[in-house]
């Protein structure tokens, strides 16, 4: 079992807390309401709760774990946070490209476009 303590205004504290309402929602519209059916209960009930399955995580979801946990306990969160925002970042490469690409295409665009004949 893992546990991780995250802050109640967080993002992934929300997504927890809205999965959590659905099973709810769903375990009740589960049960049945008419009056002429009959509830399972006794030991075959208890023991099918014990005895169910538990949610597995994903391989992806323990990586991420990993990851944060691994982040807090050497205190490079800030660091990767700042070396992220600067010119040397992934995300800001990326979208220079895209910027270049975009560029490029309006501009052969343009050429093709005053090339043709009315």
């Amino acid at each position: 079992r893992v546990t991780k303590e995250v802050d109640s205004t967080s993002k992934e504290a929300k997504s927890f807390l809205k999965q959590q309402e659905k099973r709810q929602s769903a375990a009740l519209a589960s049960l049945p309401t008419g009056s002429g059916v009959k509830r399972p209960s006794g030991m075959s009930t208890l023991l099918g709760k014990i005895g169910s399955k538990k949610q597995k995580m994903s391989t992806l979801e323990k990586s991420k774990l990993d990851w944060e946990n691994f982040k807090e306990e050497e205190g490079i969160v800030e660091e990767l946070a700042i070396h992220n925002r600067g010119k040397d970042g992934y995300i800001e490469r990326k979208a220079f490209l895209e910027r270049v690409d975009h560029r490029q295409f309006e501009i052969e665009r343009d050429l093709r476009l005053s090339r043709m004949k009315p």
